[in-house]
């Protein structure tokens, strides 16, 4: 299944709660996840993920009755807080989905001060922090599954 198996409304849908997770901002001169280069790079890259996005979307429409897009901003918002209480994995992939593209937008990645280029091989230095937070999870050692 490819991103062509989305229906217009799904695509519509798709814009609209993009927009919902992710609204324009004057603020920080950031498009929202709904602008039409974020739109066309979730669109080309869904992959393996269309499948569960396309049932997150036809969630949204059954909870809505309706194509979401064509909704007030009143009942687009309850439809989407139902929509998160219960969405489960497919709730989860779209907002995944919808953040990955939107955080690899140029335009984002400038308005966040990341210097636009490939990460290698250069490399992007992050700042120490608190290595101790992991000791809780070292001392777990045991518990963890074993890969095969």
């Amino acid at each position: 299944m490819s991103a062509d198996n989305l229906t217009r409304t799904q695509r519509d849908d798709l814009r609209s709660i993009a927009a919902m997770i992710v609204p324009a901002s004057d603020e920080y001169k950031v498009p929202g996840a709904d602008d039409p280069a974020i739109q066309a790079d979730m669109l080309a890259t869904l992959g393996r993920d269309t499948k569960l996005v396309a049932a997150a979307l036809d969630d949204l429409a059954r909870l809505s009755g309706a194509p979401l897009a064509e909704l007030d901003a009143t009942r687009r918002d309850a439809v989407a807080q139902e929509f998160r209480k219960h969405g489960g994995v497919a709730a989860a992939t779209l907002v995944r989905v919808v953040l990955q593209c939107y955080y690899r937008d140029d335009r984002v990645l400038g308005s966040l001060g990341i210097e636009l280029r490939a990460p290698f091989p250069k490399g992007h230095v992050l700042p120490d922090g608190d290595w101790s937070l992991l000791d809780p999870v070292k001392a777990r050692a045991g518990t963890l599954r074993r890969a095969p």
